[in-house]
């Protein structure tokens, strides 16, 4: 029954219904033959309340409402450009103002499809016009797009947190030294390909420090708000819902201070938070409808029991469960793989005797790797659509990034304090 359930999952999914009804309908469908209308009916009438009634699910709206007043007061454009001032000069420096525009971006943005859409209207059109490789171009401006799931504004890691009843506070800013780690492992593989071709990134002419200085300024209300949002988690003063509030409100003030924000693009901005948190509380409770099938039927709890039996290596199974999510990342979208997997994955990750908070930051990076890989690879689509250029150039520029990665993967699993020493001193 197991199986016919999970097969019935993924024939809707392939014929187009949504992720949140997919799992809803299917999983209505195993309790029914296991329980009944009765069954169905108490869960349907109890799942839904118990979802939209956590406290920490306000972080998602107002984190995305921030996502859209950043886009509309325009800050992208001025974050390259101070990034490409002060890095220009370097070989592939702008493909390195990219990378840092992408962090800096994604810092006060949270969502990896708005970051990868901003930067392909505003530095991929620059490092094309400087004679760059496009394929170089565009596999930079999709990776670049990614960083966002792993800073304080992540929705992915507000996600999993629900999911998984980890700590909020401490799973975002557990994200942060691990984006500084990939961030400079997009760098290294920038300035290794240049290295190798010097002809893929023509040098940039340097800006007096007069203007260096000037563009710092432009960008610095933006990293006072990224600072705030972050330091009044990280100290205690605030929640991580209560942090999402000031950082939607400060986005406001940035919108307003810039002169770019309008009745028509405010109302825009809260609308289409609005539509991506109806969207994500559906995904929830059809995860919620469909787990309860799950854990009736004891599917986690037998899954744990044969890894148990199993007499190989702890890391061997950690390796195999992420290169699982690689695969997965190449052909469904991440908050799905979320909220199919954590469920039954975190059990298990438990009983091997990892942190969960560690899991959740190295899931969040393998979803990285899942956004470029094809034949999905979500941002080389937006990365080639926003910028007209073949989606098989994005994909063939992305596969130094995604070796790269993987060696950050590597790097994050073998070295877990990278991640947890941060969070362990708040």
């Amino acid at each position: 029954m197991v199986l016919a359930v999970v097969l019935g999952l993924f024939a809707l999914l392939t014929i187009g219904l949504p992720v949140g009804f997919s799992m809803a309908v299917s999983g209505a469908a195993g309790l029914w033959a296991l329980g009944g209308p009765s069954m169905v009916m108490g869960i349907l009438q109890t799942s839904p309340l118990s979802v939209v009634s956590s406290y920490e699910l306000l972080t998602i709206p107002m984190f995305l409402l921030m996502a859209e007043l950043v886009l509309v007061s325009g800050v992208a454009d001025d974050l390259f450009q101070a990034a490409a001032a002060w890095v220009g000069r370097i070989p592939g420096g702008l493909g390195m103002a990219t990378a840092l525009a992408g962090a800096g971006f994604g810092a006060i943005c949270g969502s990896s499809t708005a970051s990868a859409a901003t930067l392909s209207s505003t530095s991929l059109p620059a490092m094309l016009k400087q004679g760059y490789e496009p394929r170089m171009a565009a596999g930079v401006v999709a990776i670049s797009g990614t960083l966002s799931m792993l800073l304080p504004t992540s929705i992915a890691l507000v996600i999993y947190g629900l999911l998984a009843e980890v700590n909020i506070g401490k799973l975002l800013v557990s994200g942060i030294i691990p984006a500084i780690l990939v961030t400079i492992t997009i760098m290294l593989t920038i300035l290794l390909l240049v290295w190798e071709d010097p002809r893929r990134a023509p040098s940039v002419r340097g800006v007096p420090w007069a203007d260096r200085i000037r563009m710092l300024r432009s960008v610095g209300p933006m990293l006072i708000l990224f600072g705030i949002v972050t330091g009044v988690i990280y100290t205690g003063v605030a929640t991580p819902t209560e942090a999402s509030a000031f950082g939607a409100l400060g986005a406001f003030f940035l919108a307003v201070q810039r002169g770019k924000l309008t009745l028509a693009s405010g109302v825009k901005s809260f609308q289409h938070a609005a539509q991506g948190t109806c969207m994500i509380t559906m995904i929830l409770v059809g995860a919620s409808i469909f787990g309860y099938f799950f854990t009736i039927t004891q599917v986690t709890q037998g899954l744990v029991d044969w890894v148990g039996s199993l007499e190989v290596s702890r890391w061997i199974i950690i390796t195999l469960i992420l290169c699982g999510y690689i695969i997965l990342g190449s052909f469904m979208d991440q908050i799905a793989i979320l909220v199919l997997t954590v469920p039954i994955v975190l059990p298990l990750i438990k009983s091997l005797g990892f942190d969960p908070l560690w899991f959740g930051v190295v899931k969040i990076v393998t979803a990285e790797v899942g956004m470029i890989t094809p034949p999905i690879g979500l941002n080389c689509f937006i990365v080639a659509r926003y910028a007209n250029r073949p989606v098989s150039d994005v994909f063939h520029g992305i596969w130094p990034h995604f070796v790269a990665h993987l060696i950050a993967i590597a790097i994050l699993v073998a070295f877990p304090a990278i991640v947890l020493w941060l969070p362990s001193r708040m």
